[in-house]
């Protein structure tokens, strides 16, 4: 039989395979994925007039308010027998208002406005699907496109409140326009507040984006805003994809976080969860219609073994409206920028990475333990929001490396704009706990920092949510632990622990931001180094909120160390953002000294220098540059402000010789006392 893949033509495959000859004996695989991407499209565009009515199906299913104030219910529920809508509006009469049944799976149901012309079911009412199944079961239903859902403070079940309120709040600042440097401030609005308690959308609009906006992140990942009724999910268990999550406030409250971050300049990248979704029944998807196959894989293909949950079928037509279209809501309604997907690993491969090591084999990216069925739907997924919105920004949560993965689908690629580089933290965890700083590898710092895929776009990172979560430690708990309780005062001398942990710590962040990635993430607090780990109320813990908060207090006591941390990450990106070099090519390494512990690289015209070493200053070291000039300090990890010691003296210049050394054709002599980074720019370059 000839392969069908020989036909298709991809547009750009010669840039892919210019970049990588090393993927031309996969050529037909790309052929194949993008023929099935192009029928795909072609299929959206015979059925239903293209994909930009097709992902609006938020606008007919759920619930919608027409002209004449009536309400018009629409669902998908393949598996029913009837389906009737009951609430607070009938007195929870189950039978008396039916749905009609529509082709395809599809039920729908009007009801007229009432006598004085208002809408029949009023804004803030419950409200619940009855579904009758197959084999006669009653099952009571939330709406798989509800906006808004709430749970009783006695009860651990959510409920679908109909959310139609006369002020709408209407969002004042365009979008800003994507940055040429993305500096990301990872978030959770519930922990963002130094209080035992959920904090809200209100509180991270008024008290934390403007520290956001000082510290010079220009854009905010908001993780666990999809629905999950359980808290301690972290947001990764969604019963409802089209609710912003109650437990913060309400919709109108979200929308005016984002209103007001891009009135600073600052993107909002939505952590969506489209590979997996909670088990829950009566508050989620989960056997919506009576059948284990509505929105999910039927059997065990639609379980996840480690995760507890359950798997979406992207084969699936209805499925595919449903997920396209909450990207699309939540960019319509929401106004995000663009999406971090979490889980795309476990999307990607039948075995979802469970007990897998990828150890860069390109056989292990193809073939049969690819599902193409989801690599379709994140190419379809990314083509469309790119094309509709074209400073979108998507990132992937990706392990395995998969190549193209960030390359445009219209090359054969995934059309990601950036990958997680997750080595990365987990290397400098290592480091710390296996190694005595005197044994540290430079050589190895160097390579993780820069095994990436030459032109896939990479977030660089030292820890993230997964390094604060109890059972892990942060880095400054790694550094510093027990000691950063009753040494971390000004008015206290430097413990050997506590000096080692500060300035290790602004080491570890800088040379990661300049090295790593073309750009850069923090999850909320670890730039000041914060203290504890973080634990959500559960039953093991007692439902306790102490480790479920961000301490943002201790930045402001002036005799506290936490604020010199914060104060040297807050110039670290801000200096970014002067002199650009996450927007710049790959950096040039010119010194990876074993003995001297010394790396020095050029990136964008800036100069780096990071002595590692425990004890070793060196007054006169020489290092490379390209561009001759005049140099001076722009970032100094050893300021007095930064925790340092204050050994550089600033109003020095530093003067290039012609005199080649380590692969640059000019070089110049520096002061670089220990565990010290120093940026120099030239003063010769505009910027």
């Amino acid at each position: 039989m000839a392969d069908c893949t020989d036909s298709v033509t991809v547009p750009e495959i010669s840039n892919l395979l210019q970049m990588d000859p090393c993927l031309e004996p996969f050529e037909k695989d790309f052929k194949r994925r993008y023929g099935l991407f192009t029928k795909k499209i072609a299929m959206i565009e015979e059925a239903e007039g293209g994909y930009e009515k097709f992902t609006r199906g938020y606008e007919s299913f759920g619930v919608h308010r027409q002209p004449d104030n009536g309400l018009y219910f629409k669902e998908w529920v393949p598996g029913a027998e009837a389906v009737f809508l009951t609430g607070d509006f009938n007195g929870w009469n189950h039978f008396s208002h039916p749905y009609n049944k529509l082709e395809f799976g599809k039920w729908d149901l009007y009801i007229p406005p009432k006598e004085d012309k208002s809408p029949p079911v009023p804004h803030g009412s419950k409200l619940k699907v009855v579904i009758r199944s197959k084999t006669g079961e009653l099952l009571f239903r939330i709406s798989p496109w509800a906006k808004y859902v709430v749970r009783d403070q006695t009860s651990v079940i959510y409920d679908w409140v109909h959310w139609d309120p006369p002020q709408q709040y209407k969002h004042q600042h365009p979008r800003p326009t994507k940055p040429r440097s993305l500096r990301i401030y990872e978030s959770h609005v519930g922990i963002a507040s130094p209080e035992g308690k959920v904090a809200s959308y209100s509180n991270f609009t008024h008290n934390v984006l403007p520290k956001i906006k000082d510290l010079g992140y220009n854009c905010i990942q908001l993780m666990a805003v999809m629905e999950h009724a359980y808290y301690a999910s972290f947001g990764y268990q969604v019963t409802s994809f089209f609710a912003a999550s109650s437990r913060y406030g309400n919709p109108e409250e979200l929308k005016e976080l984002i209103d007001v971050a891009h009135s600073m300049g600052i993107i909002v990248l939505l952590d969506v969860v489209h590979s997996h979704a909670s088990k829950n029944t009566e508050d989620g998807l989960n056997n919506f219609d009576g059948t284990d196959s509505c929105f999910f894989h039927s059997g065990m293909r639609g379980e996840h073994s480690l995760w507890g949950s359950k798997l979406f079928n992207y084969s699936s037509w209805e499925v595919l409206r449903f997920l396209l279209s909450n990207l699309r809501w939540w960019m319509e309604e929401y106004q995000f920028d663009g999406f971090r997907f979490d889980g795309v690993t476990s999307m990607l491969y039948h075995h979802h990475g469970i007990g897998v090591g990828f150890s860069g084999d390109y056989n292990e990216y193809f073939g049969l333990q690819v599902d193409e069925d989801s690599l379709i739907y994140l190419q379809v997924s990314n083509y469309i929001l790119h094309t509709l919105y074209p400073d979108c920004i998507t990132i992937a949560e990706d392990v395995s490396g998969m190549p193209a993965l960030c390359r445009p689908v219209i090359e054969g690629g995934g059309g990601f704009d950036y990958r997680l580089a997750m080595a990365i933290p987990d290397k400098w965890i290592q480091i710390i706990k296996e190694f005595k700083d005197e044994d540290w590898n430079v050589g190895n710092i160097v390579h993780t920092l820069m095994n990436r895929r030459y032109a896939e776009k990479c977030i660089a990172y030292a820890e993230s949510h997964d390094q604060a979560l109890v059972g892990d430690k942060t880095l400054a708990f790694w550094l510093m632990d027990k000691e950063m309780y009753t040494n971390m005062s000004v008015f206290t001398p430097f413990t050997e622990v506590i000096d080692r942990g500060i300035q290790l710590h602004k080491m570890i962040r800088l040379i990661t931001h300049a090295l790593g990635g073309e750009g850069y993430l923090n999850f909320m607090g670890n730039e000041f180094g914060h203290p504890e780990w973080l634990d959500f109320p559960r039953k093991g813990n007692n439902e306790s909120y102490h480790y479920a908060r961000r301490q943002y207090n201790l930045v402001e006591s002036e005799h506290l160390r936490y604020k010199q941390l914060y104060n040297f990450d807050r110039d670290m990106n801000w200096t970014e953002d002067k002199y650009g070099w996450l927007a710049a090519p790959p950096a040039f390494v010119s010194t990876k000294h074993e003995g001297d512990k010394i790396i020095v690289f050029e990136r964008g015209n800036i100069i780096f220098i990071f002595n590692f070493h425990p004890s070793k200053s060196y007054s006169d070291y020489r290092v490379g540059v390209n561009l001759p000039g005049k140099y001076k300090i722009k970032l100094d990890s050893d300021k007095s402000d930064y925790g340092g010691h204050q050994r550089i003296d600033h109003s020095t210049d530093f003067f290039t010789e012609p005199v080649p050394f380590n692969n640059c054709s000019n070089s110049m002599m520096v002061y670089i006392p220990c565990r010290t980074a120093l940026v120099l720019a030239n003063e010769d370059t505009s910027y």
